[in-house]
């Protein structure tokens, strides 16, 4: 996620920035400028996710800003901060997500990040990308995983769903099945084991004795993100978790 602010101002400029960072993820990158043509020069190809901008600056303002910007990328989310409401309308006119009045704080711009116009989507750099809002998902470089049996997918989420921790075979046996299904589940464990493998994700899954678990650090998900109070992930979750499985219940 990339964020632009832009203030003429250096003291409410330092001021917008602290109060950003305090209800963003630590991963975001935050360009902050005194001067929307510096910016321009500097960062003209950059796509920007989000823009905090000041609208009385002198030269290039932050209406003119906010046009060049969506040239560039439509879907940015643009909230003006300002001390007048007399911009109101012609932040309406470009499809500003937001309008904040000065003195800014971490609340009011939580509130703005939990209502963007255009919802920023995770972004995943681990080894694996984990959807569990919806149906669940599993992808690598932007491509779903696919295993050999569709109830490998299950076993998986439920590991997804238990965090971390360790899941004897006798657990997974009881959520899955009413029956003893031992040596089926045995092989849907062979067949994460090596489709993860195939796809160079092997450190992800870890067998411990009649148990197993996934590493929670190898993998981005959106649950797990949501847990942590990333705005974007909170933004994303409508209701329904892992909606193709009759067991799962989510804890926020």
């Amino acid at each position: 996620m990339t964020i632009l602010l832009v203030d003429d101002e250096e003291l409410q400029l330092l001021r917008l920035e602290n109060e950003v960072k305090k209800v963003v993820p630590s991963d975001a990158t935050i360009l902050s400028f005194s001067n929307s043509s510096k910016f321009l020069k500097d960062h003209k190809e950059d796509k920007i996710d989000i823009a905090f901008l000041d609208i009385e600056m002198p030269g290039m303002n932050g209406i003119s800003l906010a046009k060049e910007l969506k040239k560039i990328n439509p879907l940015v989310n643009i909230i003006f901060v300002t001390a007048y409401n007399d911009y109101a309308l012609e932040a309406y006119k470009i499809h500003a997500s937001g309008y904040l009045s000065k003195p800014v704080s971490a609340e009011k711009i939580k509130k703005e990040l939990e209502a963007l116009r255009y919802p920023v989507e995770l972004k995943g750099e681990k080894k694996l990308q984990i959807k569990c809002f919806g149906n669940f998902e599993i992808f690598r470089n932007g491509e779903p995983v696919r295993f050999s049996y569709q109830k490998s997918k299950e076993v998986f989420a439920y590991l997804v769903d238990r965090e971390g921790s360790v899941i004897n075979v006798n657990e997974l046996n009881a959520v899955l099945w009413e029956e003893d299904h031992k040596s089926y589940l045995r092989n849907l464990i062979a067949d994460i084991v090596t489709t993860l493998k195939n796809i160079d994700c092997s450190d992800v899954f870890l067998k411990k004795h009649n148990g197993c678990c996934i590493d929670v650090n190898k993998v981005d998900c959106d649950a797990y993100e949501y847990k942590k109070g990333n705005p974007n992930a909170i933004r994303m979750y409508r209701g329904e978790y892992m909606a193709q499985y009759p067991w799962p219940i989510f804890k926020d």
